[in-house]
């Protein structure tokens, strides 16, 4: 039977307009802690609500966390119920912006439009509940708030615990769940209690058209954000050929790696998603005839378990491919050009560079270069508000200067965000043994199929919990990633210290960050709701 108060709960979520960066964020995570707060056991039990806003945040974002502890038999394990409580924007909503965070209207409006023949059969079919944040993941957080109601009502049949965390900024740079780690130790002291197991409910959705099986992930995929940036020589289009057109060698690493299946990481017959280009600029700040200079292009780097070294070796490849190619095609396209009009061609000879920011860095370390130049200028740039994913354009600017490096030139670096791949690995799978027993006795209940895969694809803040990555990729990544610790200081030791084996169920839907985004309603509010209480009697009953 649906569970008719997740749902109601989910549309109350959804109807909080929570857009990354914006005030939406606090006012959400003031309605969860309302919401646990008024929950008897909680009255009695206030301080086992936690709430800590995220530290130096102008919009007091916060993490909302509470924890219910089992009067059976007092027992440290402990199962960590996670969500995030941010979504993507809505402009993509266009008209119908007014209705993207009020499901009944929106699916009104839907109604009128002419709509792709699936998204029309779902919205007619009252299966499915329409608005941004109902699939990713609003309709996840109402099924863990629900389930936490529940198990406070049957708290004497409890040997164990439950922790629930509520967490914002997962859309961007995962703040929310990585200021959250010092709490998840704190707790874990003050309450002697033992992570046994993180639950993420964030979404889950077919894998092809037309697929009905429900994917359970046991781990996260890895993501990496490599960078390019591109110094060329410029000139005037007067004389076009006589440069060595930045924009082009940028145009060419898209074209070389963008969903280039070549870049996807392989781990026990499950494969990455290939690199998506996710910015692609020149740096001239306004109009000119000189050709581009500088350019810049990042990707996003999914990851299930590749070291840094070959990560780096594939990105080194194709850069230097791409810098062969564009000086190929100079002089093919100059020859063509001197052939039409007359003239005499001679090829034209330019040296080139490619490296990594370690490699650039120690050039000019060993010309008189200091990490505190460095730091001062990635502090300079923080100031200013600049991209975080930009600031490094002034270091390795600098860094070229001073290693007296003119020539056309690529530099290889990465950016935030990091997040860590980790999947079940060794003794932890063990716990998959129990979770497919446990998911048998849901198929049996209700008719639904099941798949495991190692690696949910969608990026998580679970990876903020374990980490799969050796030193040495560490080490190799924190060398390229520069001003790591001022831009993106991740806790490496206090995750390896937690080590939570991380696993999603997640709610079932369609289009998340699509104005077409949906949630199942059959599946999320009462499949779902079912697997979690099952899993509550397997490890805490």
């Amino acid at each position: 039977m649906i569970n008719e108060d997740m749902l109601m709960l989910t549309k109350e979520l959804v109807n909080i307009n929570s857009v990354n960066t914006t005030d939406g964020e606090r006012e959400i995570g003031l309605f969860m802690e309302a919401y646990i707060r008024e929950i008897p056991y909680f009255k009695r039990h206030p301080d086992q609500v936690i709430v800590r806003e995220l530290k130096d945040d102008s919009l007091h974002r916060r993490n909302v966390m509470a924890l219910l502890i089992g009067e059976k038999e007092r027992k440290k394990r402990t199962l960590l119920f996670h969500g995030h409580t941010d979504t993507v924007g809505i402009e993509e909503y266009g008209a119908l912006k007014p209705f993207a965070c009020k499901p009944d209207e929106l699916m009104e409006a839907l109604a009128g439009l002419d709509l792709a023949p699936e998204v029309r059969e779902d919205l007619e079919s009252g299966n499915y509940l329409f608005g941004r944040g109902s699939c990713d993941m609003k309709s996840g957080d109402a099924v863990f708030l629900g389930i936490l109601k529940e198990m406070c009502g049957q708290v004497q049949n409890l040997s164990g615990n439950i922790l629930v965390s509520f967490n914002p900024v997962e859309e961007n740079l995962h703040t929310g769940i990585i200021e959250g780690l010092d709490i998840l130790e704190e707790l874990k002291k003050t309450y002697e209690l033992e992570y046994i197991l993180a639950i993420n409910n964030d979404f889950i959705c077919p894998l092809f058209r037309g697929d009905q099986t429900k994917t359970l992930y046991t781990g996260t995929v890895g993501k990496l954000l490599p960078c390019f940036y591109i110094q060329g020589k410029e000139t005037h289009v007067g004389q076009c050929f006589e440069g060595f057109d930045a924009s082009m060698v940028a145009a060419g690493l898209v074209d070389k790696i963008n969903l280039n299946s070549a870049f996807s990481d392989e781990y026990e017959g499950e494969y990455t998603y290939p690199p998506s280009v996710l910015k692609m600029k020149d740096l001239k700040p306004w109009y000119n005839v000189q050709t581009a200079s500088e350019a810049f292009v990042y990707f996003n780097y999914f990851v299930h378990n590749a070291s840094m070294e070959e990560i780096i070796g594939k990105l080194i490849t194709a850069a230097k491919e791409v810098m062969q190619e564009a000086l190929a095609k100079i002089n093919e396209m100059s020859a063509r050009f001197s052939k039409l009009s007359g003239q005499a061609h001679k090829d034209y000879e330019y040296p080139y560079r490619i490296m990594t920011y370690e490699e650039l860095w120690q050039i000019a370390k060993d010309r008189g270069c200091t990490e505190k130049d460095l730091e001062s200028r990635i502090l300079d740039e923080m100031k200013k508000g600049t991209d975080k994913r930009e600031i490094p354009i002034q270091t390795v600017r600098y860094l070229l200067h001073a290693a007296g490096i003119t020539v056309p030139a690529v530099i290889l670096y990465f950016a935030a965000p990091y997040c860590p791949h980790n999947t079940l690995q060794g003794k932890e799978e063990e716990i998959i043994s129990r979770i497919r027993k446990i998911v048998q006795e849901v198929s049996d209940d209700t008719g639904e199929t099941f798949r495991f895969m190692k690696f949910f694809p969608s990026l998580s803040d679970s990876s903020y919990l374990k980490i799969d990555d050796s030193e040495e990729s560490l080490g190799l990544l924190t060398d390229n990633f520069p001003g790591m610790k001022e831009l993106y200081p991740i806790p490496v030791d206090q995750i390896k210290r937690l080590n939570i084996p991380a696993v999603n169920y997640g709610c079932y839907g369609k289009d998340a960050h699509k104005w077409t985004e949906r949630v199942n309603i059959p599946y999320t509010f009462e499949v779902l709701p079912l697997l979690l209480r099952k899993t509550i009697a397997f490890y805490l009953q």
